[in-house]
């Protein structure tokens, strides 16, 4: 049976503990997987081989999200961390920071193959994963989001929502996603929702590119 090293370094907050033991515990369910040569459950099975690549979603620490980022562009593992601007009321000045859209999580572009590179690194606590299968997001995903912040659409986070009003975006670099209609101050937003994170965001949308969502 082949080795692997199992430590992680870096120092632990109050919850260290806890992260350190799900992390351990996600390591050996990857390790064990390779050994025993098991092969993707869907949505991986069908893939073309295992060194397809996918979209992850790497739970961290903390306010460790940028850490990761860093981490993965050093190993060269593709990876997209959104951010959203806020404006903080310091004693002495305002303050503008780039904060993490969805606290907690990196998405990360990997092959099946390479996913314990990933759980290597320290601030990276776990895959997001359902019953030993991956919680992979499609392409199309992540790609929109990609391309709405980078033409500056306008994004925060939002409680997780599950019901309301469900709308279509049917223009822009989000067109095609379905989420729920929500009125703020005089301005019309769209909250759209990542289940297996149960995280929301709320975007800043035309009323003219949405229409009702099908049932």
């Amino acid at each position: 049976m082949k080795s692997y090293d199992l430590s992680s370094s870096g120092r632990w907050g109050r919850d260290g503990e806890a992260a350190s033991r799900q992390k351990a515990r996600s390591m050996h369910l990857a390790v064990q997987q390779i050994d025993n040569g098991v092969r993707p459950s869907p949505p991986w099975r069908g893939l073309p081989n295992e060194q397809s690549l996918r979209w992850d979603v790497a739970q961290t620490r903390s306010r460790h999200e940028k850490c990761v980022e860093i981490q993965l562009g050093r190993y060269a593992i593709e990876s997209f961390l959104p951010l959203f601007d806020s404006v903080r009321q310091w004693t002495d000045r305002r303050v503008r920071l780039q904060l993490p859209l969805f606290p907690g999580y990196v998405f990360v572009k990997v092959a099946w193959s390479e996913r314990l590179r990933v759980l290597q690194i320290p601030s990276v606590v776990r895959l997001v994963s359902f019953g030993g299968v991956p919680a992979i997001l499609e392409d199309g995903e992540v790609e929109r989001l990609q391309r709405a912040l980078a033409e500056g659409v306008r994004a925060e986070p939002h409680p997780f929502l599950r019901t309301g009003r469900r709308v279509k975006i049917s223009a822009g670099p989000l067109a095609g996603c379905e989420g729920i209609l929500k009125r703020w101050k005089d301005h019309l937003r769209v909250v759209l929702s990542i289940e297996m994170i149960q995280r929301s965001i709320s975007l800043d949308i035309d009323a003219a590119s949405l229409e009702p969502a099908p049932r």
